[in-house]
C-alpha cells in the first residue's frame, strides 16, 4: 500500500483547492496531521496532539482530489 504524503481537495489545484500534507501543522498548530489515507473511497485526515489521534475531515468521491505519494527510492 503507498503511503499518502499531500492531497489537494479542489478543481484548481493551483488556485483554490486546499492542500493538506503529512505531518503538516494545523487548527492553530495545535495539532498536526498524522494520516492521510483512503478508506471505502473516502479521502480521511486524522490529526494528533499529544499522542492522541482524532479523524478531522473526510472528503466523499464527489470532491475533485488531487493525491501525492511518498516516493521512497
Amino acid at each position: 500500500m503507498n503511503e499518502i504524503r499531500k492531497v489537494s481537495i479542489g478543481a484548481d489545484y493551483k488556485g483554490s483547492s486546499m492542500h493538506y500534507i503529512s505531518g503538516q501543522e494545523v487548527l492553530g498548530g495545535k495539532y498536526t496531521i498524522h494520516l492521510i489515507e483512503i478508506r471505502e473511497g473516502r479521502v480521511c485526515i486524522w490529526i494528533e496532539r499529544s499522542g492522541e489521534v482524532l479523524m478531522w475531515k473526510q472528503f466523499n468521491e464527489n470532491m475533485p482530489i488531487s493525491i501525492e505519494f511518498n516516493i521512497n527510492f
